[in-house]
C-alpha cells in the first residue's frame, strides 16, 4: 500500500486534468452514502468532531476521514484528513492519501467544472472573493477552462489578496492580476465571480451582477448563512452540486426558500445531470448562472484516485 503525502498530491494533480476526471466521473455511475459527522464530546462544550465520507466507483472504493478540533493550538492543527483508497475489483488496499490537499484541489476543480459547463465561452475576467487556502486553486482551475486575461482578487485584508496573486501569477504570465477594494465595481466588471469566504453575510448582491455573468459560491456550509443575497438567486439560473446538499446546508438557497421567493423545484439541475448532458445549461449570453457547491465525497475519490494513478506511473 502506497502512502501519498501532501507534496506528492501537489506533484500529481493539475488542471484541467482534474476537471476532466471530475466531469467524467459525475457523468458515470457511482455510489455515495451520506457522510457521517460525529461530535466527540457533545455535552462537554467543545465542537471536536470526527467525520467519515465513503464513496465508490467502477475503479476505486474510498473513504475520507477527518478530525476537526477548532481549539487546537500549535504544534497541532485544527484539521487532519486522510483518504483510504481500495481497488474496486478485488478490494485490495491501494493507498493512504493526504486528504487536506486533495480537498483543496477537488473543491477548486468542481468550481472549474461549473465554469466549464455554465460560463460564457468568451468569459475573460474572473473575480475571486476570499483569500484563504482555496483562493489560489480557484484561480488555477478557472483559468484552465476559460480564456482569462484578467483576474481580480478581493479580501478584507488587501495584503492577503496580494499574497494570493503572488502564489499564482508566475504560473499564469499572460493574465493581468489586481487587488480590488471596491467589491461592487469588481462584481459588475467580472464575467465569472467565485466566492470562497468565511462570511456569514452576503458578499455579493444581485444588483451588482451584470447580465451574462457566471457566479459560484463555495465558502458557506450553513443553512441560515449565505454568501449572496436573495436578489441574485431570483435573477439567476440556479444549479447545485447535489439537491441533498443544497436542501441541508446551502443557506444561499434555503434562506430564499424560507422567504417564499424561491423553491426546491427552481434549482435547474445538480452536477450529475449537468455532466451527463441531461440538464439545460446556459442558453444565452445574457443569462446569469449560479452554482452552489457544498462538497461531495465522490470528488475526494476522484482526486485521490487521480493522484494515485499519476504517482504510480
Amino acid at each position: 500500500m502506497k502512502i501519498i503525502s501532501a507534496e506528492e498530491v501537489h506533484a500529481a494533480l493539475s488542471y484541467p486534468a482534474l476537471v476532466d476526471a471530475l466531469e467524467e466521473a459525475y457523468a458515470g455511475k457511482f455510489s455515495m452514502p451520506p457522510r457521517q459527522v460525529f461530535l466527540l464530546d457533545p455535552e462537554g462544550g467543545k465542537n471536536d468532531a470526527f467525520a467519515v465520507l465513503p464513496s465508490w466507483s467502477d475503479e476505486f472504493i474510498g473513504v475520507k476521514s477527518f478530525t476537526y478540533f477548532p481549539e487546537a493550538t500549535e504544534p497541532h492543527k485544527s484539521l487532519y484528513s486522510k483518504i483510504m483508497l481500495f481497488d474496486r475489483e478485488h478490494g485490495e488496499p491501494l493507498a493512504l492519501v493526504d486528504g487536506t490537499t486533495v480537498t483543496f484541489w477537488r473543491t477548486a476543480g468542481i468550481s472549474g467544472l461549473a465554469t466549464r459547463l455554465l460560463a460564457r465561452e468568451d468569459a475573460s475576467s474572473l473575480l475571486v472573493l476570499g483569500t484563504g487556502n482555496l483562493s489560489s486553486y480557484m484561480i488555477l482551475a478557472n483559468a484552465s477552462v476559460r480564456p482569462l486575461t484578467k483576474v481580480m482578487v478581493w479580501g478584507r485584508d488587501p495584503e492577503k489578496a496580494a499574497a494570493v496573486i503572488a502564489q499564482v501569477s508566475g504560473q499564469l504570465p499572460d493574465i493581468e492580476f489586481s487587488v480590488v477594494e471596491d467589491r461592487e465595481a469588481a462584481c459588475g466588471e467580472a464575467d465569472i465571480v467565485v466566492a470562497a469566504t468565511g462570511s456569514h453575510e452576503p458578499v455579493v448582491l444581485g444588483d451588482w451582477i451584470k447580465p451574462g455573468t457566471h457566479t459560484d459560491f463555495i465558502g458557506n456550509h450553513h443553512a441560515t448563512k449565505r454568501e449572496c443575497d436573495s436578489a441574485l438567486i431570483t435573477k439567476s439560473k440556479v444549479y447545485a452540486d447535489s439537491y441533498v446538499n443544497a436542501m441541508k446546508e446551502a443557506g444561499e438557497i434555503l434562506v430564499p426558500i424560507e422567504e417564499g421567493v424561491f423553491t426546491r423545484d427552481d434549482i435547474v439541475a445538480e452536477l450529475t445531470e449537468m455532466c451527463a448532458g441531461t440538464a439545460t445549461l446556459r442558453e444565452s449570453d445574457d443569462e446569469i448562472t449560479l452554482f452552489k457547491s457544498v462538497g461531495m465525497a465522490m470528488s475526494d475519490l476522484v482526486g485521490a484516485g487521480l493522484a494515485y494513478k499519476t504517482s504510480v506511473k
